[in-house]
């Protein structure tokens, strides 16, 4: 049976629906702009899986000149015409001129879709936005959905994604890799770097191609935990520098909840396969635990999903999040750097080749406990030393640290190598 459409947009109802007219006269009047670009039965078109991430993914695309598009005009002249903004740059403050989404007609001529996000007027004064797609048939809309995630997923394997949960919503913010951190970079014993780089390696060699042949699940999750400084962060940007997986970091905030909890889950699985970094996971509010949780549970929503959680205070953590398998498959304890460790460490910072084997010996054997940042701190109190006396002296330096060490390992938690496990 065809679709007759009962009130529509080309005759005028102003007497007996005169709110239907003050929506279809602007409906009326794209679709007259886009006939004069390219005459054919337009349609809107819902497409929820685009309108999502319209702004975020669409609006980065156009910027980039992945997207071919043209601008048939604005909608309102009281409204905005462009758009000056921040750049995407977090190392200083430069402003450039845009396109803005709102207030434009947008045709992408390689699909035949146009999109425009306008505002309604009403009585009040008040004002709704709303995005609309037009195009032929759903099918144009569907092939530009496809193609949007394959340019984004793309795009994202160049790039460190972070999204932000804010007041507002979850916020998409983007950086060039600007210093690759390698496998090489990393100070940990052997066993357990060899463990976790194994693990991801195998998770995107082949699209997952040993899940398959072992009929192992496609979906994996790691929790790394120890005292702050000791390189989590550092094994976690040589594992997401090493991949050519798109790389997301969830940044969690006293405003996640559930709705951003099904953001981010939803646009990450989008890309998978990928990874998800999500650090201070002892830090989700305590409302979003169960979603949160409920999610992880999720077969579909995960797969595809290579999930790194880290902690400096596992104690905090749900026992639910880690009792459980198939949340975190495995959990590693990143722990303070053994005395070969240290030794190794310092003469890696040392480029300047300051320290004999002697004194190597002598730091490396004093500095027990220390960790890896208190390590980095001792070298440059050592390197600005000499820089202007000219001589090599560390031990008071070293003796400071491990007071400081002391005082903020007071009541630490119980190290016992497993959680939950």
């Amino acid at each position: 049976m065809d679709k007759k459409t009962l009130l529509p947009i080309d005759d005028f109802f102003r007497d007996s629906h005169p709110n239907y007219e003050n929506y279809a006269f602007i409906i009326r009047n794209v679709i007259e702009r886009l006939n004069e670009r390219k005459e054919q039965d337009w349609k809107i078109i819902q497409a929820d899986a685009l309108i999502s991430h319209a702004e975020s993914v669409i609006d980065e695309l156009m910027k980039k000149g992945k997207l071919q598009f043209e601008s048939l005009g604005l909608v309102y002249g009281t409204r905005p015409s462009g758009k000056v903004e921040k750049t995407e740059s977090d190392r200083s403050f430069e402003l450039r001129v845009s396109e803005t989404l709102e207030n434009q007609l947008f045709y992408f001529p390689d699909y035949n879709i146009a999109f425009t996000q306008m505002l309604y007027y009403v009585d009040s004064g008040s004002t709704w936005p709303e995005h609309h797609i037009f195009a032929p048939s759903s099918e144009n809309v569907l092939l530009f959905i496809e193609d949007v995630n394959r340019l984004q997923r793309e795009q994202m394997k160049t790039t460190i994604t972070y999204l932000v949960d804010s007041e507002s919503g979850v916020v998409k913010k983007s950086f060039a890799y600007e210093h690759k951190i390698t496998r090489g970079d990393v100070f940990l014993e052997d066993t357990i770097k060899n463990d976790i780089y194994r693990s991801v390696d195998e998770f995107f060699k082949n699209d997952g191609i040993f899940y398959k042949e072992y009929g192992i699940p496609y979906k994996r999750g790691i929790l790394l935990h120890g005292a702050p400084g000791n390189g989590k962060t550092t094994l976690v940007r040589s594992i997401t520098g090493s991949t050519t997986a798109p790389v997301i970091y969830w940044q969690i905030t006293e405003y996640t909840g559930s709705y951003s909890v099904e953001e981010v889950f939803s646009t990450v699985a989008r890309m998978a396969p990928a990874i998800l970094v999500i650090e201070d996971i002892d830090s989700m509010p305590e409302h979003t635990r169960s979603t949160f949780l409920n999610t992880l549970d999720g077969a579909r929503v995960r797969d595809g999903l290579f999930i790194i959680g880290t902690t400096n205070y596992p104690e905090r953590i749900d026992p639910a999040l880690i009792n459980r398998a198939g949340r975190f498959d495995s959990t590693y304890e990143i722990p303070s750097p053994t005395t070969k460790v240290r030794r190794a460490y310092l003469k890696q910072l040392d480029i300047k080749n300051l320290f004999n084997g002697e004194q190597l010996d002598d730091m490396a054997g004093k500095t027990k406990g220390l960790s890896i940042s208190q390590l980095n701190e001792l070298y440059m109190s050592i390197a600005i030393g000499y820089h202007y006396d000219g001589k090599i002296t560390y031990d008071r330096r070293i003796e400071d640290l491990q007071k400081q060490h002391r005082r903020s390992t007071k009541g630490e938690w119980e190290q016992n190598g497993s959680i939950g496990f």
